[in-house]
């Protein structure tokens, strides 16, 4: 590959396993049908695909969600004893496979276990009339999937066994683009063990590290460390809790989700402030930033395009690298269990994290752990 073109924190990564973006996100849910009409209600995505009874699967039910490129796949068991039902059981709502997309789903299978990669499901072909499809997947951190997906010979509206769903109900987009990167809490002592996985199972490199005195606060903190594949389509922070006073949010995590598994979905827009706006006024609860993050934040990012009294007004925050800077803003968990939410980010030039915004985004999820007791 040649990587003369990437930026420089992409190049260590060897880049044998070629992967074009992700494909689909699936979220095992207790009731699928109520799940995918609250993300398409309060997040704006469209239904494109069902499978489930009426398209002759007997043991659950799908729905396909899509916004621009970010498509997401809500399921729910129809049969009790299910792996489906067992993991709810254990997890509650939550990510179970990252589907990325491949050019050639068998060798991404041979490539990664070969190489150590615990084997989720052998490549197999799936055909319709639409064409033919080819999935393999391994095991990530917990019980998290990678699946590789080969739909180069596909034409239809997701899988074969999916219908094209086109319903009545179909909510205005609010702006979503794209998956920006997705973020994964791993227990005591094993972030590197995963940092090692990526870049010996999957080729990526670690393109930033932050430990627990960049991500602190008075009574929290955690370490993070963030892998990059090699174009730089597929980005996945990996977090692990930090000695600090009280209970971080990444143990928090962990003590209700039972284990490791994604934390947030970060998506990206290019109007951050229409994006929050139809969200706020959609239902969808993010974190409060107290107003005196706003006095001095010209002086801590420079110029912007953007008014600070609007970023005050939906609570936006904003961080500069040396590539330009970024705004973002997190939702409050998702679910009951204070595990899976979703952060909202524009880029403008920036190829950060937000590192700048930690402190008051950490304080920010310490008093609504306050608030439920668990800090």
């Amino acid at each position: 590959m040649n990587t003369a073109t990437l930026p420089k924190q992409y190049e260590d990564a060897q880049d044998f396993l070629e992967l074009w973006g992700t494909d689909y996100v699936e979220f095992y849910v207790g009731n699928a049908k109520q799940s995918a009409y609250y993300f398409k209600t309060a997040f704006g995505f469209q239904e494109v695909a069902y499978a489930g009874l009426e398209t002759g699967v007997t043991d659950r039910t799908s729905y396909v969600l899509q916004q621009d490129k970010i498509r997401l796949v809500i399921t729910s068991s129809l049969v009790e004893n299910s792996d489906i039902n067992r993991h709810l059981n254990e997890h509650g709502d939550g990510v179970k496979i990252v589907a990325l997309w491949v050019p050639d789903a068998t060798k991404a299978f041979e490539e990664t276990t070969k190489r150590g990669a615990k084997p989720f499901q052998q490549p197999q072909v799936s055909e319709d009339s639409n064409g033919k499809v080819v999935t393999s997947g391994i095991y990530t951190y917990g019980e998290t999937v990678h699946l590789f997906v080969e739909r180069n010979d596909y034409s239809g509206p997701f899988l074969p066994g999916y219908v094209a769903r086109s319903p009545k109900y179909q909510p205005e987009s609010v702006g979503l683009k794209y998956i920006d990167h997705m973020v994964g809490n791993v227990d005591w002592g094993q972030m590197n063990t995963w940092v090692k996985f990526y870049a010996e199972v999957m080729g990526f490199s670690q393109i930033i590290s932050f430990d627990d005195n960049d991500i602190s606060t008075e009574y929290t903190a955690l370490m993070s460390k963030v892998m990059s594949n090699g174009n730089g389509r597929i980005k996945f922070p990996i977090n692990e809790p930090a000695e600090g006073k009280k209970r971080s949010q990444i143990e928090e995590y962990i003590n209700f989700y039972k284990g490791a598994g994604v934390q947030h979905l970060a998506l990206a827009t290019d109007n951050i402030i229409y994006t929050i706006h139809e969200l706020r006024e959609r239902g969808v609860d993010f974190l409060d930033v107290p107003d005196s993050y706003y006095l001095d934040l010209q002086d801590r990012v420079g110029a912007i395009d953007e008014d600070i009294e609007v970023l005050k007004k939906y609570k936006i925050l904003v961080d500069r690298d040396d590539e330009g800077y970024l705004l973002q803003l997190f939702t409050k968990p998702l679910m009951d269990r204070p595990t899976v939410f979703i952060e909202i980010i524009q880029r403008k030039g920036a190829t950060s994290f937000g590192k700048g915004n930690f402190k008051a985004l950490f304080e920010a999820i310490e008093r609504e752990q306050e608030h439920r007791g668990t800090l």
